[in-house]
């Protein structure tokens, strides 16, 4: 089998099994420009350009920018590839779908050249920004959801290059107004709960702050010009191994640098509104709908909370890949039953969604050995993620005195993982940028088991509400005493 790294003038040199761009890549103009190219991106929002360019609409390729200096390993594994990578679907029998992505028209890093970045994104062939730059890049408190100046958007206050995504977003904003082009439309593509209202918040009270020296009016251009469309999307993307390429060229004879793997499941949901020109996602598959607002809760509270569930007490009780948790069929039962009896009636009815069929098809999803991800992976950043996906559940159940047992005795693992160490007394490497506030919290626990809810900006004014803070201290007690699978056994069995 010849083997060669992929490149341009290798595509056709590849087998037959593997699909690659039919269209003309030297004739595709970059339409959008993406901040924060990882793998999730190139699994999805690149996937769905790549399938408009098959269509002929040669005006929406894709220019990725690096935002952070992390990023720049991948970007040189891509430029040294033309921008193509191999997207591999992985089904639970095991095989494979590998596929050439050819969207991504050009690579930028914010740290070589802002110049560029700013001019692309200024310049008219631009109608879209998408973006995936996590959970926590909204400078937003989470306790009251207002925008909240963090440190990095302070230093892009007075600097006349932006060094951040809503700095870039504004200047490029101000250039285009000045210069009489319209403006894009702005397109958040992370997991948050309403991203495109948090996005547009984010950057008017940027532009106002920014403007506060000396009035020129960006604030007020921007609120009455620029769309902020929410949108959901979903695909679990597992971070790439040196397996998968081996697997990759053993099998294709594709030598691909940095490829993206992938589950067969594919979903974008995104509100049709837009700036100016609108790309015709509807023909390639993505839902165009007037309100994604339920759509996001389905996925927020049933997928991503359920992560959160299965993460921190799976990981605790030994197991270190989503797949082993939901192998284990006390940690199975434990899921389904907060989908369907903690998170589910939490969510307004969905349009034509089966909920009983999508939490089914979770199930499976979690249960595919082909795609799972690390268990360290989902925990990773906990305090945001908790905060984001699995408290809006338990606030929604208070308000109305509903269920709350599963989803607080995650919250209570999520506090115990976070101390450092598992149940064997082996090391944790906890990754959380609130690692420093979380020490003393989390040492303190076997004296006064309610210190981590005193951290308020993950839990806010729950601290105070008595049923949440007694159901915590009963499990907290439960996992001390049973350790977290005796503690999941526990609470399904009763």
């Amino acid at each position: 089998m010849t083997t060669s790294l992929l490149r341009q003038t290798t595509l056709a040199t590849l087998p037959q099994t593997v699909r690659r761009p039919t269209y003309d890549r030297a004739a595709v103009r970059s339409g959008v420009v993406h901040l924060g190219v990882g793998g999730f991106h190139r699994s999805h929002q690149a996937v769905y350009f790549d399938r408009l360019l098959a269509r002929g609409h040669a005006d929406w390729g894709i220019t990725g920018v690096g935002v952070l200096a992390v990023d720049r390993p991948l970007h040189a594994a891509l430029r040294a590839q033309d921008g193509l990578y191999t997207l591999v679907l992985k089904a639970a029998d095991g095989s494979i779908e590998p596929s050439v992505i050819g969207s991504l028209r050009d690579l930028l890093l914010l740290e070589e050249d802002p110049e560029a970045v700013l001019g692309v994104m200024a310049a008219p062939a631009t109608r879209m920004v998408t973006m995936t730059i996590t959970e926590g890049g909204y400078s937003t408190d989470k306790t009251t959801g207002r925008f909240r100046l963090d440190d990095a958007l302070a230093a892009d206050l007075g600097r006349p290059l932006p060094r951040t995504a809503f700095g870039l977003l504004t200047e490029a904003l101000r250039r285009r107004r000045d210069a009489g082009t319209p403006p894009f439309t702005v397109v958040s593509c992370d997991n948050v709960e309403g991203n495109g209202n948090l996005a547009r918040q984010t950057l008017i009270e940027f532009a106002r702050l920014q403007q506060a020296d000396g009035e020129d009016g960006m604030a007020d251009w921007i609120a009455a010009t620029v769309a902020f469309p929410n949108s959901m999307v979903d695909r679990i993307t597992p971070a790439t191994t040196d397996e998968d390429r081996r697997r990759l060229t053993a099998e294709t004879g594709v030598v691909d640098q940095w490829p993206v793997v992938a589950e067969p499941y594919l979903q974008w949901v995104l509100e049709d509104r837009f700036s100016h020109a609108r790309p015709p996602l509807d023909e390639v598959g993505v839902q165009l709908v007037e309100d994604v607002r339920p759509y996001e809760l389905m996925k927020l509270r049933l997928l991503n909370a359920s992560h959160q569930v299965l993460s921190y007490l799976g990981y605790l009780a030994g197991h270190r890949r989503v797949d082993e948790v939901l192998a284990d069929p006390v940690f199975a039962e434990l899921v389904e039953r907060y989908m369907r009896v903690e998170a589910t009636p939490t969510l307004p009815p969905v349009p034509d969604t089966d909920l009983a069929e999508y939490r089914r098809s979770l199930l499976e999803r979690f249960a595919n050995p082909a795609v799972s991800d690390t268990l360290a992976r989902n925990c990773a950043e906990g305090s945001e993620r908790i905060a984001t996906f699995l408290l809006p559940v338990i606030r929604d159940q208070l308000s109305h005195g509903g269920p709350i047992d599963i989803a607080v005795l995650a919250v209570a693992a999520w506090a115990r993982y976070a101390a450092g160490t598992d149940e064997d007394g082996n090391p944790i490497a906890v990754v959380d940028a609130r690692l420093e506030q979380l020490i003393p919290l989390v040492r303190s626990q076997h004296e006064d088991p309610l210190a981590v809810l005193t951290l308020e900006e993950v839990f806010g004014d729950l601290v105070g509400d008595e049923r949440f803070r007694g159901a915590y201290s009963r499990s907290a007690a439960l996992l001390n005493r049973l350790g977290a699978r005796g503690a999941v056994a526990h609470l399904v069995t009763s």
